[in-house]
């Protein structure tokens, strides 16, 4: 004879705690994102900012403040965890504070960078 472990099945009640935990976790990580004359675009590891040309914009993503300080032509300066960097179109990432920042485009209305976890 062989004794085994019965696991009996989830409640309904159990199911729906579950359910909400990882709704609570998933929106406290979106949350994370918020910003100021610009758009973001979060998942769980990366961010899509686009920023507004003409203001002051800044963003709030993964934990860090990103900026934009200037834009001119296909070059871009902005300031990421507190480092400034300048970035061209098309250009590899660079890095800063664990992140990877790359400039995805821009144009005469906004800039839009990619920050991503490595």
């Amino acid at each position: 004879m062989t004794n085994r472990r019965v696991i009996p099945p989830m409640t309904p009640t159990r199911r729906a705690a579950g359910l909400l935990a990882g709704l609570a976790l998933g929106v406290a990580v979106l949350a994370g994102c918020s910003s100021e004359g610009a758009e973001t675009d979060c998942g769980l590891d990366a961010c899509t900012v686009t920023f507004d040309r003409g203001v002051n914009a800044e963003a709030n993503i993964l934990g860090v403040k990103a900026k934009l300080i200037g834009a001119q032509d296909d070059q871009v300066t902005v300031e990421v965890a507190g480092e400034q960097l300048t970035l061209t179109t098309g250009q590899q990432a660079a890095e800063v504070g664990g992140l990877a920042v790359t400039l995805d485009s821009v144009t005469d209305q906004n800039v839009t960078l990619r920050v991503a976890r490595n």
